[in-house]
């Protein structure tokens, strides 16, 4: 099998002036300085990303955006483009999360622009896929997936397929009070790669696959020990630079 690096990654959402995002890059980076052979990053706001590369640059550390429009350019009021995003030291992008999906209507058809347009201009994508409490109980899970992995990585051709990092998350254990179980996320987990075998199987052993389900320290072992998960998408759990270093340090086999 391919070593794939693990990849913990911190979603800030919409939290952390740039005063905030100051306080906690120089909280985290004594927490993570000697780290080594794991890679960690934090998608902040807009706001948040030349200040964050200025203050990471050199440290383990890497900066991701939440999102972005898929056109270099153009009559987009309050959109941002990868281009923009490259310039000011971003060095990802977070693609698909569900709640740019449920509540700004973010589409399959847009990412299938968006993955390739932040390809081009030398961001990493992190394409966010999953399905609902309602889709996972209709047994609807496997052609929802099947779904968005093959809508969204549509413009994305073979030689390229490696370069994504796919995260899953299971909606219907944010939020609902139900929790995905371990061997649920490996099974989970298990098709997504065997859906990127179906279009590349070398590619498809490369491709990291994080796990996006309510990461936080008391679980990230366990769920970072599963065969198949390359690492977390952390949510309320990254907000604090000692619980999100908390996390990055269960990455040690």
């Amino acid at each position: 099998m391919t070593a794939r690096t693990p990849l913990i990654a911190g979603n800030w959402k919409m939290y952390k002036t740039e005063a905030e995002a100051e306080e906690y890059i120089q909280a985290l980076l004594p927490r993570v300085s000697t780290v080594q052979g794991t890679e960690v990053a934090i998608c902040v706001p807009f706001t948040d990303v030349k200040a964050m590369a200025d203050s990471a640059r050199g440290s383990p550390v890497l900066v991701y955006a939440q999102t972005m429009h898929e056109r270099p350019e153009g009559p987009f009021t309050g959109e941002v483009s990868a281009p923009m995003l490259a310039e000011a030291g971003a060095q990802g992008v977070l693609l698909g999360h569900s709640e740019r999906r449920q509540l700004f209507g973010e589409s399959d058809d847009a990412l299938a622009l968006k993955v390739p347009a932040a390809l081009r201009s030398g961001l990493t994508p992190v394409l966010c896929v999953g399905e609902t409490e309602r889709e996972r109980d209709g047994g609807e899970t496997e052609g929802k997936l099947r779904r968005q992995m093959g809508d969204d990585l549509a413009g994305v051709g073979e030689e390229r397929l490696a370069e994504i990092v796919i995260a899953y998350e299971p909606i219907w254990a944010i939020g609902t009070g139900r929790v995905a179980t371990p061997e649920q996320a490996q099974e989970t987990i298990a098709f997504i790669r065997s859906l990127l075998r179906e279009r590349d199987e070398g590619a498809a052993e490369r491709v990291r696959i994080l796990y996006g389900g309510s990461v936080k320290p008391d679980n990230a072992a366990e769920l970072l020990a599963l065969a198949d998960v390359d690492g977390a998408l952390v949510g309320g759990a990254s907000l604090q630079a000692d619980s999100f270093a908390q996390i990055v340090g269960a990455t040690a086999r």
